[in-house]
Order: structure tokens, then C-alpha cells, then sequence
């Protein structure tokens, strides 16, 4: 998807230059006077740095949204393996449990990373059903029967007590890390944002096509020009799909949370 919005900018804005050049070739010179070319030159710096300022706020914004999800999904993964761990030391009445966990982790990454190759972990659900964001009542049915199984061990002495409190403490932050990691699917896409740069960017180009000359090394500048624009742009829509694109959240962290799980 993002690279169909790449091609688009890519065609709006040499588009948008094509028409600047088609246009000069119908003006006369009367248009193209040193006062009306220093006033063209004045509205288009105007253009450039109400775009440049948007654009720079657009691409900080989607970058800082971007490293939050990423840092999130870092931690739960992290967490998922501390409540595994904490599970460990119980007797082995919570290795259902445990096996509930690993069968959640390995069910969020196939849903996650679709593309990539699933876990060897029979999990009993459809994956390939399950949204790529937002929560999914199937895992969250494997959640909470994981709280459940905490909570209904009674401990046998105080020292097994100690380690239950302590696992849910763990499951808590896990609940919490889930909820993080949903609602940074959640976050706003900035499509106003992105409407209004791309319509400002047309008409800097638009405003460059009639000040260039045709000329062999004019053109070949506005087109690295459009190039270069368009990839900045394409990064900034990339940046919207987190867990897609060329600069997609990496499913490491979870298949090595995954991997903890599964030593003996």
C-alpha cells in the first residue's frame, strides 16, 4: 500500500512540473519580466517553507509515533518472557500455563508478520483470520486464561506465596503491555496532514516548472527535485504502517521471548 502512495506522489509531483512547463510554453514574454519573475520567486519561497515546516512536523510526528510502538513492542516481548519465567518456578500444575503463553506469543507473531514464517507451534487458531491491529478476542480468551490459572493457585507456604505475588505483578504488566501495544495500532495516520503537503508540494513544483528553463540540466534538477520529495513523502506514509513497509517492526524480540519460552 505505502508503495502505491510513493508512485502517487511520484506522478502528482512530476504531474505538477510537466504542467509548469507545458504552461510557460503558452506565455508570452511579457509574462516572464524580472518583476513578475521576482514576485513568482517570492510566493514560491513562501510555499517552500510552509511545506518544509509541515513537512519536517509530519515527518517527526510519524517518526516519534513509529519508535513508540517499536520500543512497546520491545517490552512486551520482555515482559511475555518474565511471566514465563516467573511461571517456570511454580510446580508443574502451571504447565498449562506456560503452554497458553507460548501458544499466545507464537499466535501474535503469525498474525503480526504474516509474511514471515510462523512458529513450529500448534496453537489451534486461525491466524491468518486475525486483524493486524486491534485486539482479537481469540487471544484474548488465551490471556486471560493464563490470569485464571494464576489466580486460582493456592500456595502451599509462604515462599510460594512470595512467587505468585510476584507473577501477578508480571501478568499486570503484561496487560498493560498488550493494551500499549494495541493502541499504538491506533495512532493517528495524519491523512489531513498529508492532503494538504502534498497539494502545497504540487503547487511548488507547479511554480518551478514555469521559472525553469528547458534545458537539459533545469530539468534534470527539478527532477531529482520530484525524486527526492516523493521519497520523503513516501517515508512519511511508510512510517504509518508499523508493522509493514520497508521500515516494518522487526519480529525478533518476540520469537527470541518465544525461544526463552521454549528452553528447558
Amino acid at each position: 500500500m505505502e508503495f502505491v502512495y510513493g508512485l502517487g506522489f511520484l506522478l502528482l509531483f512530476s504531474a505538477s512540473a510537466a504542467c509548469g512547463l507545458a504552461l510557460r510554453r503558452y506565455l508570452n514574454e511579457g509574462h516572464f519580466s524580472k518583476e513578475n519573475m521576482e514576485a513568482v520567486r517570492l510566493v514560491t519561497g513562501l510555499l517552500v517553507s510552509f511545506a518544509a515546516l509541515i513537512l519536517s512536523l509530519h515527518l517527526s510526528t510519524s517518526k516519534a509515533a513509529f519508535d513508540a510502538a517499536n520500543r512497546d513492542r520491545a517490552t512486551y516481548a520482555v515482559q511475555l518472557s518474565n511471566l514465563d519465567e516467573c511461571l517456570r518456578n511454580f510446580s508443574p500444575q502451571m504447565e498449562p500455563a506456560r503452554l497458553r503463553l507460548r501458544q499466545y506469543t507464537a499466535a501474535v507473531i503469525a498474525s503480526t508478520w504474516p509474511e514471515e514464517a510462523k512458529p513450529d507451534i500448534e496453537t489451534g487458531l486461525d491466524t491468518m483470520q486475525m486483524a493486524l491491529s486491534g485486539e482479537d478476542a481469540s487471544l484474548t480468551k488465551l490471556m486471560n486464561g493464563i490470569g485464571l490459572a494464576i489466580d486460582s493457585y493456592i500456595p502451599a507456604d509462604a515462599a510460594m506465596l512470595n512467587v505468585i505475588a510476584r507473577c501477578r505483578t508480571e501478568y499486570t504488566a503484561v496487560l498493560n503491555g498488550r493494551w500499549s501495544v494495541i493502541e499504538d495500532t491506533y495512532a493517528p495516520s495524519g491523512k489531513l496532514f498529508t492532503v494538504v503537503i502534498s497539494f502545497w508540494l504540487a503547487l511548488v513544483f507547479l511554480s518551478f516548472g514555469l521559472q525553469v528553463q528547458p534545458r537539459m540540466l533545469s530539468m534534470t534538477v527539478l527532477a531529482i527535485g520530484v525524486v527526492c520529495v516523493s521519497t520523503a513523502m513516501f517515508v512519511v506514509i511508510d512510517l504509518h504502517f508499523p508493522y509493514g513497509g520497508v521500515f516494518g517492526i522487526s519480529s525478533t524480540p518476540m520469537r527470541d521471548a518465544l525461544a526463552d519460552m521454549r528452553r528447558v
